[in-house]
Formats: structure tokens, C-alpha cells, sequence
């Protein structure tokens, strides 16, 4: 038997979900997606390399607390992600290269 307070809060979150990517296209009046302008284009820019910044900093900080020489490759793995981005405009090069310099550095300081 399905408790209804999971089909509620599944229904809640893929409602937010859906809207959360479907408003921000509709209110931002310029409908072309090859062409963000303004402020709605700025928040849709900055959403991919936010998310996975703030992704690899909560999933990292249980691993940087237990074993404080994780710290490092961490640490270039975020600087990498950044640098990328910035460069390139490319949250795909950006996150590909810092999971590489991450586990670059990893294997060279962790063996």
C-alpha cells in the first residue's frame, strides 16, 4: 500500500521540478533558446555550473571531514571546474576536466 504522504511529496517535487524549468523560459519573453539575453538568461547560464559546484562541495565535505588529505584534489577539482567554465562557456568541458584533474590528483597524492 502507497502512503500518501510519499505520492504527495512526489507530486510536489515534480511539479516544482517541472516548473522550475519550464517558467523561466516562459517569463523571459525571448523564446529562442540559441539566444538568452537579459536577466533570465543570466540565471539560466549561471544554473549548470552552480549545480554542480554546489553538488561537489556537499558530497565532498562528509569525505574532507573523515579523511582531512582529501582536502586537495578537491580543492583543484573545484578550482579546475571553474577555470573551465569561465574559459569555455561549457559546463560539459568544465565538469569532464575537473573529474579529471580530481582524480589526477588524487592518485598522485592518495598512493
Amino acid at each position: 500500500m502507497i502512503d500518501n504522504k510519499i505520492l504527495f511529496i512526489g507530486l510536489v517535487v515534480g511539479i516544482a521540478n517541472f516548473l522550475f524549468r519550464y517558467l523561466p523560459l516562459r517569463i523571459g519573453g525571448n523564446h529562442s533558446p540559441a539566444r538568452k539575453s537579459g536577466k533570465i538568461g543570466v540565471i539560466l547560464d549561471s544554473i549548470g555550473i552552480a549545480s554542480i559546484c554546489s553538488l561537489l562541495i556537499i558530497s565532498s565535505i562528509p569525505e574532507v571531514i573523515k579523511e582531512h588529505n582529501k582536502i586537495l584534489p578537491t580543492l583543484f577539482g573545484f578550482l579546475t571546474i571553474c577555470l573551465f567554465f569561465y574559459k569555455t562557456r561549457s559546463i560539459i568541458v568544465a565538469t569532464l576536466s575537473g573529474a579529471a584533474i580530481f582524480g589526477l590528483i588524487f592518485k598522485v597524492f592518495m598512493n
